[in-house]
């Protein structure tokens, strides 16, 4: 076995980084996304669309659709210019990383609670694990991380649990 392979890809510098909470962002939810939204991955349901078929349904206005969690606010100067949310948004300065190529290992959302138009929701994120794996690949560095979703309320109606793959 050759030392490169016995050699942790998970640094102490890495480690620190774990449960550290980013600053919080905020995202609105407003009527035309979550229609809009809703009907660029084929919903049909009315309760997106109709306020009245969602009250019916028991909501307070128009729910978001599954994978919708608000839109962050887009400010010039401060905001990121691919995805909008606050620059920077994530815990802080990270450490390098060992492995350059990227893969995304998927998306979880967990609800708690309904998420409807006129909500303002605020996120954090941070890592909850890193996770070292061999594979057909070879050496692969599995990060985890979460992002909590607030509503105005201060109540979780949301956390969403994100991986990524280094090889």
């Amino acid at each position: 076995m050759t030392q490169e392979a016995t050699q942790s890809l998970i640094t102490d510098e890495m480690r620190a980084t774990i449960g550290q909470e980013s600053e919080p962002w905020t995202l609105e939810v407003d009527k035309l996304s979550v229609r809009m939204f809703a009907r660029s991955v084929g919903h049909t349901d009315p309760v997106y669309y109709d306020e009245a078929a969602a009250k019916a349904a028991g909501y307070r206005s128009l729910p978001c659709p599954p994978g919708y969690l608000g839109t962050p606010i887009f400010n010039p100067a401060t905001s990121d210019s691919t995805f909008g949310g606050r620059r920077g948004a994530g815990p802080g300065p990270q450490p390098s990383r060992p492995l350059t190529r990227i893969l995304n290992g998927g998306t979880e959302i967990e609800y708690f609670d309904d998420i409807c138009a006129g909500d303002v929701l605020t996120a954090t994120t941070h890592t909850a694990s890193f996770e070292e794996r061999t594979g057909s690949i070879g050496q692969m560095l599995i990060t985890t991380s979460k992002t909590v979703y607030k509503n105005q309320n201060g109540k979780v109606v949301a956390i969403m649990t994100g991986t990524g793959i280094r090889y």
